[in-house]
């Protein structure tokens, strides 16, 4: 999974899957989920992230991960 800001659009996506994108559907108003050729929800874009979710701070709890900061 990947979460990438674009500060010149204030857009948030996160990358769910390595898959391609074959449709997308705006569940509510700048929220756009993507999906692949079987329906699984590959994205998920937000914009005007800066006004729906705290961008400052990312807290991940319990997942088996391995933390990669690329900075910008």
């Amino acid at each position: 999974m990947k979460l990438n800001y674009y500060p010149d659009t204030d857009s948030l996506y996160i990358d769910l899957s390595e898959r391609s994108s074959v449709e997308s559907r705006e569940i509510s108003e700048g929220i756009v989920v993507d999906y692949d050729a079987e329906g699984n929800v590959v994205g998920i874009d937000i914009d005007n992230a800066s006004r729906k979710v705290d961008l400052k701070q990312l807290t991940l709890s319990k997942l088996p991960v391995v933390v990669q900061k690329i900075s910008a």
